[in-house]
């Protein structure tokens, strides 16, 4: 293996690192300047007791997510375009913007993320959804399905691609399910990421392991130019956690926990390990089960699971600090992320 493609991925991942911590101030900037902060929800929304426990949040500026997804398409932009327009090796090699590995993935985060930026501002504006503005979940679901079945269509006709692998068993053929699968996953992967997104840096902090995880993945399979786009979104969401642990610079809002939500899951599509995501992604699918559980508790029981639901705000309600939280979700989430990496190198030697 040629010795540069480490250096690559380190190199880009930490020159996103420091790039992103530079033009941070330029964003808080724009961002306070024009008072684009936060709608927290409201008690007479339905969830009174996280109003209450967030309330000194209104006003925090979001759209913070902007930092990571902006950063990595200019990364992707400008090391393509220098690969094109020069004929220096070295920036011919240090480009990962290609057709077989990053194109879709970089597709569906900028579209994502525009959405998201749109939801953000609707919030911002107290506009739509009751007690707090933004987009209605039945249009966020609908607009997500519809550039999941994009990716979907890529995949299966313009990649040939129709297999699920399960660890130490094999690939599956599944046919025309792979479509509608295809479309769960990053639906729902994109949802379990915003339900998580609601404590200072907790989101990041999981999200960073997955990427990091997936980018071993990736790596392990020779595709460089993946797990280099990976490693980008890894130092551009380090320098996004720099700002957002506690007490908040910023959030990340919907533009970026939508938008690297619906990104991870296409990851784990590319590298054919999708099945590890609900290991290497455990405290997303917890979240976002503890969602589904207190809904329908609620709806049929006519009572509550939870104090407040995701699982992050019951524990809240608890008494626990969200310091305390984050970190030790942090800590299960690398843990999660490590066991998902060695589950993956066992099934590929194996």
């Amino acid at each position: 293996m040629d010795t540069f493609i480490i250096i690559k991925i380190f190199f880009l991942t930490t020159l996103a690192f420091v790039l992103s911590i530079l033009w941070t101030p330029l964003l808080t900037y724009f961002l306070y300047k024009y008072k684009l902060g936060k709608k927290i929800r409201t008690a007479e929304s339905g969830a009174p007791i996280m109003a209450q426990m967030h309330e000194h949040k209104e006003g925090t500026p979001t759209m913070g997510g902007v930092l990571v997804w902006g950063t990595v398409l200019v990364f992707a932009l400008v090391f393509y375009g220098l690969a094109r327009w020069t004929d220096w090796d070295i920036l011919h090699r240090l480009n990962f913007l290609t057709r077989s590995q990053t194109l879709l993935p970089l597709g569906a985060l900028v579209a994502s993320a525009l959405v998201g930026l749109f939801d953000d501002i609707l919030n911002i504006k107290g506009i739509g959804a009751k007690g707090g503005g933004g987009l209605q979940m039945r249009y966020k679901l609908l607009i997500y399905t519809i550039i999941a079945l994009v990716g979907a269509f890529w995949f299966y006709f313009k990649l040939d691609w129709d297999l699920i692998r399960v660890p130490f068993v094999g690939d599956f053929q599944i046919g025309w399910w792979y479509i509608p699968i295809f479309v769960f996953i990053i639906v729902a992967t994109a949802n379990a990421v915003n339900f998580t997104d609601g404590l200072d840096g907790l989101a990041g902090g999981l999200l960073s392991s997955a990427f990091a995880a997936y980018g071993i993945i990736a790596f392990t399979q020779g595709r460089y130019d993946l797990a280099t786009f990976c490693g980008v979104i890894v130092g551009a969401l380090l320098a996004f956690l720099w700002f957002n642990i506690n007490p908040a610079r910023f959030f990340m809002g919907d533009t970026g926990s939508m938008s690297l939500g619906v990104t991870l899951g296409i990851v784990a599509m590319l590298t054919n390990s999708v099945l590890l995501l609900p290991i290497i992604g455990f405290l997303f699918m917890l979240e976002t089960l503890s969602v589904i559980i207190q809904m329908c508790s609620k709806r049929f029981l006519k009572r509550k699971v939870f104090i407040s639901a995701p699982l992050h705000h019951h524990l809240q309600a608890l008494g626990w600090t969200e310091p305390k939280i984050v970190m030790r979700f942090w800590l299960i989430g690398m843990v999660m992320a490590f066991i998902g990496v060695i589950i993956s190198l066992i099934d590929k030697i194996y």
